[in-house]
C-alpha cells in the first residue's frame, strides 16, 4: 500500500488507492478538525458505574445539538421575517419541523431505558435536571413563551444568563410575524408591535381577527397563509416532542418527582397546555362553512 504526496497551496495532499476507491486527503482541514470529534467525543463523562448512564448522558447531549441548531434556525428565520422574505422563512421553518420531528422520535431510544436500569445510576445524578437546560428555555423564549422566573436557577451562569436575557428582551418569532403582517398592511395593533416584549404576550382579539381574515379566504392571502400554516406546525411539532418527552419519562419513573425538585410527569402534562402562537389556534374555533365557501367561491344560495 502506497501513499502518494505532494503539495498544493503549501499544504500537504495525500493520495492513496483503498478498498478499489482513489483517496486523497491533505494536512489542512480533516474532518475530526472541522467537527471537533475529539473534544465531542470525550464529553461523555459518567459520574456512576452503571452502564446504562452512558445511553443517558448521550441521548441529551443529542437533544442539546438539535436544540443549538433549533436556535440558529429561528435567528435565521427572525432574519427572514424582519426582510420580508417570506419563501426562506418557509423553507426555514420546514427544516425547523423536520428537526422537532427527528428530537421527537429520539425519545424512543430513551424509552428503551426501563425503570430498573435508570434507577441503577438515579441517585449520582443529585439535582441535576433537564429544568436546567439554558437553551430549551431559551428555545420557548424565542417561540414566545417567556417567564423570566425561569431564568432563577441559571443565576451566576454568565454564559445562560446573557443568551436568556437577550431572548427575554427581543421580539419572539411570532411578534416578528405579526410585525410582518402589520407592515403588509394588516391591523395589528400598536400596543401589540410596541411594548415590553420581556412581558408575557397576552392573547388579542384584533390579532384573532387578522389571522380570521387570511384563513377565510387563504388563496387571497397565499403568503400569510403559507407562513400560518408553518408557524402552526412549528408548535404541532413542539408539542409533540413535550407529550412524547412526558409519556417516556412516566414509563421510566412513573409518577415520581423530579431529580430537580418538579413534580415530573406531572409538571410535564401541565406544559402540555402552554401555547406559542395562541390566536392562530383560537381562530380556528370561529371559522364557519359558510366563510369556507366564499373562499373557494361556493354559491351560498338555497338548494331549489
Amino acid at each position: 500500500m502506497t501513499i502518494r504526496k505532494h503539495e498544493e497551496g503549501g499544504v500537504e495532499v495525500f493520495e492513496a488507492k483503498i478498498d478499489g476507491e482513489v483517496i486523497t486527503w491533505d494536512s489542512g482541514l480533516t474532518y475530526a478538525r472541522h467537527l471537533q470529534t475529539e473534544q465531542l467525543l470525550s464529553c461523555q463523562l459518567p459520574v456512576s458505574d452503571k452502564p446504562d448512564e452512558m445511553l443517558f448522558i448521550i441521548m441529551h447531549q443529542s437533544m442539546e445539538l438539535w436544540m443549538k441548531l433549533q436556535l440558529h434556525e429561528a435567528g435565521q428565520l427572525i432574519k427572514h421575517l424582519r426582510e420580508d422574505q417570506i419563501s426562506r422563512a418557509c423553507k426555514t421553518l420546514h427544516r425547523m419541523d423536520a428537526v422537532l420531528r427527528h428530537m421527537t422520535n429520539s425519545w424512543e431510544v430513551l424509552a428503551t431505558l426501563t425503570p430498573h436500569d435508570f434507577i441503577t445510576f438515579r441517585g449520582h445524578l443529585g439535582r441535576a435536571s433537564g429544568f436546567q437546560s439554558h437553551q430549551f428555555r431559551e428555545l420557548e423564549f424565542r417561540f414566545g413563551l417567556k417567564r423570566a422566573d425561569m431564568m432563577l436557577v441559571h443565576q451566576g451562569n454568565r454564559v445562560a444568563e446573557a443568551a436568556l436575557g437577550a431572548a427575554l428582551k427581543e421580539p419572539s418569532v411570532y411578534e416578528e410575524l405579526l410585525m410582518l403582517l402589520a407592515r403588509r398592511g394588516y391591523a395589528i395593533p400598536e400596543d401589540v408591535l410596541v411594548r415590553k416584549f420581556d412581558e408575557e404576550y397576552v392573547p388579542n382579539d384584533a390579532v384573532e381577527d387578522v389571522w380570521l381574515e387570511i384563513y377565510s379566504d387563504p388563496d387571497a392571502h397565499r403568503d400569510e397563509f403559507r407562513l400560518a400554516e408553518r408557524f402552526t406546525a412549528l408548535e404541532y411539532y413542539f408539542q409533540e416532542w413535550r407529550f412524547k418527552h412526558m409519556k417516556t419519562i412516566a414509563r421510566i419513573i412513573g409518577h415520581r418527582p423530579g431529580t430537580g425538585g418538579s413534580s415530573g410527569v406531572d409538571y410535564l402534562v401541565k406544559s402540555l397546555g402552554l401555547t406559542f402562537f395562541p390566536e392562530l389556534w383560537s381562530m380556528r374555533a370561529r371559522m364557519t362553512a359558510d366563510q369556507s365557501d366564499a373562499a373557494y367561491g361556493v354559491s351560498q344560495a338555497p338548494v331549489q
